[in-house]
């Protein structure tokens, strides 16, 4: 950086993270569906799945579908993984989040294989989760999810993923 050029005020930097993010979020429709949304905190996201009755599998118990609970889980790698590999561009403001509000989406990286494990029934409220990239190289990466609900120290599933990345075509 040049000596005569400032920093830009944290507002600006704030609002082009918010953008990216919500721009990458509500651009996959069936992560609308299931009503997934991202804290941010910094570079740091978690996954928020706001509790609903159309998630229930098993309404004797009451439990949340494992088909939900394993979509979450994966939704929060792949979000996770496509904003760390974006993250340098969405800082330096070559990430345009006006294009992605158009349609224009990046590629996401591509689910290779996804394990799910789960520990307990997952309960009828809200379910939180964060993705940690164990590997992640230009073609291949490999991240761990942990999904829980009252207590981040319990997690009711978790999630182990391979995914290839997106290649630019530049």
């Amino acid at each position: 950086m040049s000596p005569s050029k400032r920093p830009e005020p944290v507002q600006i930097v704030k609002q082009r993270r918010d953008a990216a993010l919500n721009a990458l979020v509500h651009g996959v429709p069936y992560i609308k569906f299931l009503g997934i949304e991202f804290d941010r905190r910094g570079d740091e996201l978690t996954a928020v799945l706001p509790f609903s009755e159309k998630l229930i599998g098993n309404p004797f118990l009451p439990a949340i579908h494992g088909g939900v609970t394993a979509a979450f889980l994966e939704v929060t790698a792949i979000i996770g993984l496509s904003w760390a590999y974006l993250w340098d561009d969405i800082e330096s403001g070559k990430f345009d989040a006006e294009r992605l509000v158009s349609g224009d989406l990046p590629l996401l990286p591509k689910t290779i294989d996804f394990t799910v494990d789960y520990l307990r029934s997952g309960l009828p409220r809200d379910a939180y989760a964060r993705a940690q990239i164990n590997r992640s190289g230009r073609r291949y990466a490999s991240v761990h999810v942990e999904a829980w609900q009252d207590n981040r120290h319990r997690a009711f599933a978790q999630g182990t993923g391979h995914f290839l990345m997106p290649q630019s075509n530049g």
